[in-house]
């Protein structure tokens, strides 16, 4: 049996074939999800019914409560996000996962970007006319970086669907909730900013993984050329 050249050898993908089905269609929820909620808040200046609820659950927080939060808000800051990111990049390249830093950097920055599209496109204000809030880019930020180092953790891991789904949807909520948190304790946030975030991370990121899988493949493809018979 003929040997495959290095080059030839396809790389692993960072949307892993056994989520990919799940991942996507979840996407899609995500992506509509987040547009009901945008329309639902558009142009609003206060809180609807469901961020009160949230916010009468965590009202009275202490001093302890709000170190905390503002230490994670720190990891959403240009300068606690680009240390992650330059983190799980290194961790990407010292793996020889070229493919996955492109998506850290990808991934993270397209689920950054949309919701600075959205805030202004929805319009939804807190603290002040100025204030854009819908949807959270900090929730969004983390949510994003937690799914790609999953994604990555994954592949490596070869876990199936069933597992391989259910520990990227964990991280993804455990990274989502905890940023969302801080917002909302912060008041930097209404509950559903951060809710809009997070589903902007699930939309974005699967799309860009696939994305990545695809244009790779096919760059990989066009430099092999054709195999002779």
């Amino acid at each position: 049996m003929e040997r495959l050249a290095e080059g030839d050898r396809p790389a692993p993908a960072v949307l892993p074939p056994p989520i990919r089905s799940v991942l996507l269609p979840v996407a899609t929820a995500a992506a509509l999800l987040v547009l009901a909620l945008g329309l639902r808040y558009a142009d609003a200046d206060r809180p609807g019914r469901l961020d009160l609820r949230i916010l009468a659950a965590i009202e009275g927080t202490g001093t302890r409560t709000r170190h905390l939060a503002l230490a994670v808000d720190f990891l959403g800051e240009p300068l606690g996000a680009a240390a992650l990111i330059a983190a799980v990049v290194a961790g990407c390249l010292l793996l020889r996962r070229p493919r996955a830093a492109v998506l850290v950097v990808g991934g993270v920055g397209a689920a950054v970007v949309a919701t600075r599209v959205l805030k202004h496109l929805v319009g939804r204000t807190i603290n002040g006319d100025g204030n854009l809030s819908y949807p959270s880019g900090h929730t969004a930020f983390l949510t994003a970086l937690a799914l790609v180092a999953v994604l990555l953790a994954t592949g490596r891991s070869g876990l199936g669907r069933a597992a391989g789904t259910t520990l990227v949807l964990l991280a993804a909520l455990a990274a989502g909730a905890a940023m969302g948190w801080a917002q909302v304790v912060l008041s930097a946030h209404y509950p559903t900013d951060a809710l809009g975030g997070w589903f902007t991370a699930l939309a974005v990121v699967p799309a860009t993984a696939w994305t990545v899988d695809r244009v790779a493949d096919s760059a990989r493809r066009r430099r092999s050329g054709p195999h002779p018979g």
